[in-house]
């Protein structure tokens, strides 16, 4: 156990942003076997992806973080009200984003007298369902007490896919991994302005049992 923990620091020490830190993962128990394994797969892979010039996202189901990350140097956090997952164990190793939310684009009016944003921040969507291969669905909504109609939306629209995902599949839903993830309205126009086609997402996992 001694050997994994400083297998963690040796690896943490590896990436850029992260060389020196040894806070890299708050909450980590150094006597929790499974929890110094988890760390160490996520570091695995965030070493992987801090060689390569490209964003990608780190999902911190232990701390409820999303954090945009590039090299290795933290350049966004987010925080998660809450969240749920199936399937947990299938989660390994890195996910690229194949799908993103949709964007209602602004019809631009060429006879203004003043120059006009096609987009902003303001017109990303609040709620919205992710793709990523290896298979993963990760549904971003807003939470109950801030948007309680787009929560009972989305939540709809989640259960109404699962179903159909379980028909179509004939097998037991459960084995379709997904995470639900509720955050602030701003925090999820914020991610969806960050997402790019192919960005890699590496999820660090509770190892209690849920």
């Amino acid at each position: 156990m001694i050997l994994c923990a400083v297998l963690v620091l040796l690896l943490a020490s590896s990436i850029p942003g992260q060389a020196g830190e040894t806070d890299s993962f708050p909450g980590l128990d150094l006597n929790n076997p499974a929890a110094i394994q988890e760390a160490t797969r996520v570091l695995e892979e965030e070493v992987k992806l801090a060689s390569r010039p490209q964003t990608y996202l780190l999902l911190d189901l232990v701390t409820r973080t999303i954090q945009i990350k590039g090299r290795g140097v933290e350049l966004h956090r987010m925080a998660i009200t809450t969240w749920s997952a199936r399937a947990l164990h299938e989660l390994k190793g890195s996910h690229r984003l194949i799908a993103r939310p949709s964007v209602l684009r602004r019809k631009i009016d060429p006879t203004a007298p003043v120059e006009q944003e096609p987009i902003s921040l303001a017109d990303m969507p609040v709620d919205y369902t992710l793709s990523f291969t290896p298979p993963l669905s990760v549904d971003v909504m807003p939470t109950a007490e801030e948007s309680p109609f787009r929560w009972i939306r989305a939540r709809g629209q989640t259960w109404w896919r699962d179903l159909q995902d379980s028909w179509s599949t004939n097998r037991p839903a459960t084995q379709n991994p997904y995470l639900r993830l509720e955050v602030s309205a701003e925090q999820a126009q914020s991610l969806a302005w960050s997402l790019v086609d192919g960005m890699a997402l590496v999820i660090r996992r509770p190892t209690d049992k849920r």
